[in-house]
Order: C-alpha cells, then structure tokens, then sequence
C-alpha cells in the first residue's frame, strides 16, 4: 500500500500578500508626511517597509518630530487603517480562490503579519479570509518583528506541521529570508519594489509569482510534497 503523503501548511503574509493594501499604506505614509510638513526619501519609504506600525509610530515622530510622542503617532495610523480594513480590504486578485483550494484539499493555513492584531483580523474578515484559516497571528503577539522567524513559528502551531513542512507565502524580501533561514519553504508574491523586486525574490524564494492566477492549487502542493 502507498503510504500517504507528507502533511503539508501554509502560513500566508497579509498585506501584499493576500489582501490588496500596499496603496492604502503608501496613502498613509503621504498623509502622515502632509501633517508634519516634511517629503519622505525612497530611503525612507524602504526603511518603512520592514517596520512594525509601533516602530514606524517612533520612526516618524523621533525623525521629523510628528506627534507628541510614538504611540500618539502609532493612534493615528491605527484610526486611519482602521477604517480601510473593516470597509474596504480586499483580497489580490484570486488570492480567497487559492486558500480556498487548498482548504478543500485539507490543507492547513494560518496568517503571520506585521500589522496589529484588531486591523488584521478586521481586514482578512472583511475579504472573506478568516473561516479558512487555523490562527492569525501578529508580530505583537510575539513580541518579535518578522526579521525573526518566531511569528511564523506561532502561526505554524496549530497546522501540525513542522518547519519544512510549511510554506510561507510573502511579498517582502526581507521575510522571505527570514523564511529560508528558518527552513520553511518559500513562495515570493510580487507585489510592488518597495517589498522586493521580482527579480530579487526570484533570486532568494523557492517559488516566484506575480499573482495568485500563475499559482494551480494541485501543481503547488506536488511541488511543496516533493520538497519532502
């Protein structure tokens, strides 16, 4: 008798990844830059890019001086992207078909982000996520940002699945090789070059895709099992 398959998860970014709201984030970033008076560098929007709102929250206040303080800058962010995720967060193009192939194929599934914990879930409810996925997970919850492969590890628990067992789908370069180093498998989503160029999650993901219509459900999982 052929012996099963090897049980394979995954564990998906949100934003870039999944949900469509890299736009919102750079409308953001212009809107904080037109109350403090100041132009931000392509420096500084790639700095952004690996920070977590908290740390972006000090980033803006401690270098043009917005806000009182960090977390009065951190409020203004949260109030702002509140009203985007529980209203208008939805999915990249055939990104909910994907996830939900693969949890018709009993594929386990979990979400690690950046982004606080009440907008995450907001937003991945609101695009029609949530009943697909075993947890979701924020570098808060961690204490620890995605340049440490521990949201990914909390995200994992629950699929049963051990690191090379798992694959992380994301669109920031700087976490997929926090993935690669930690041994998951990898699948760069091309989002925009603020995350990482096509060309450069090329370079370092197991897998490269420009959106989920260039990803078939059956063809990625025969490729994730036979990573085995």
């Amino acid at each position: 008798m052929q012996g099963k398959s090897p049980r394979v998860g995954v564990v998906y970014d949100c934003d870039g990844t999944l949900i469509d709201s890299m736009g919102v984030w750079r409308a953001l970033e212009d809107e904080l830059a037109a109350q403090g008076g100041f132009t931000l560098t392509k420096a500084d929007t790639d700095h952004i890019t690996t920070l977590t709102i908290p740390e972006c929250g000090d980033f803006f206040h401690e270098k043009f001086g917005l806000g009182a303080s960090g977390a009065a800058v951190k409020g203004m962010i949260d109030e702002f992207m509140m009203d985007f995720y529980a209203n208008r967060a939805q999915e990249r193009p055939g990104a909910l078909a994907f996830v939900r192939a693969l949890a018709e194929r009993d594929v386990p599934q979990s979400v690690a982000s950046s982004t606080p914990a009440p907008l995450l879930r907001a937003g991945l409810v609101h695009a029609g996520f949530a009943p697909y996925l075993a947890d979701i997970v924020s570098v808060d919850d961690v204490g620890a940002s995605k340049r440490e492969p521990a949201v990914y590890d909390r995200a994992r628990e629950p699929l049963g699945t051990t690191r090379a067992q798992t694959w992380g789908f994301e669109d920031a370069l700087y976490a997929v090789r926090t993935l690669s180093a930690a041994g998951y498998g990898t699948v760069g989503v091309y989002d925009n070059d603020l995350a990482g160029s096509y060309d450069d999650l090329a370079a370092e993901a197991d897998l490269v895709i420009r959106g989920f219509s260039q990803l078939n459900p059956d063809d990625f999982l025969v490729r994730a099992q036979a990573r085995l």
